[in-house]
């Protein structure tokens, strides 16, 4: 998998840039990161669709071939949809992740579609990572294998909330000002 022991993030941008697979960086270690079925593919093509063409520029929308980084260190991680939006009065941090070459940094949505071999990761270690980015508003869990979406919520005092949503109702992404059928989300895919 890897020519050495550890890497510190710089060895770690360049040799990854020489590899045909996409590794996540965690404290000096990497690890590849697996392709998914034509349901989660069509699923982030999808939303990506939905959100790109609902925030018009006014948000960066990036899909799994960008990592997001916990802090300028790591760990560097693959969501497979990401949002950047800056509701700070200077725009700085939109700015910042625009112009961002390697990673962003201040996503406000992570997206993850479930498959049975990464379900429990995306649950787990990876939610638990992303709760450390300040700027993360919301967290969304899609299924690949059924229609169902769960969205983590962070409310006023920092505690995350549950919201389940299944087929025929509309979830609400209230960190980009969105309302969306699960319908349209799950459109064209073949279970």
């Amino acid at each position: 998998m890897q020519d050495r022991d550890r890497f510190t993030p710089e060895e770690y941008f360049e040799w990854e840039a020489t590899q045909q697979l996409r590794y996540e960086y965690f404290d000096g270690e990497v690890f590849a990161m697996t392709g998914g079925s034509l349901a989660h593919a069509d699923i982030v093509l999808n939303i990506a669709s939905i959100l790109k063409q609902h925030l018009q520029r006014r948000c960066k929308v990036r899909n799994s071939d960008a990592k997001i980084g916990i802090s300028d260190d790591g760990p560097f991680i693959y969501p497979d949809i990401s949002v950047t939006c800056d509701d700070s009065p200077a725009g700085t941090l939109r700015e910042r992740d625009r112009a961002a070459r390697q990673f962003s940094r201040y996503p406000c949505l992570i997206i993850e579609v479930l498959s049975p071999g990464t379900e429990a990761y995306d649950r787990g270690r990876k939610f638990a990572i992303y709760r450390r980015l300040e700027t993360l508003k919301e967290y969304v869990l899609v299924r690949s294998e059924t229609k169902t979406i769960e969205v983590f919520r962070r409310n006023e005092v920092g505690t995350w909330t549950f919201i389940p949503y299944g087929e025929g109702d509309r979830v609400e992404l209230t960190s980009v000002n969105l309302v969306v059928s699960v319908d349209a989300i799950y459109e064209d895919v073949v279970f």
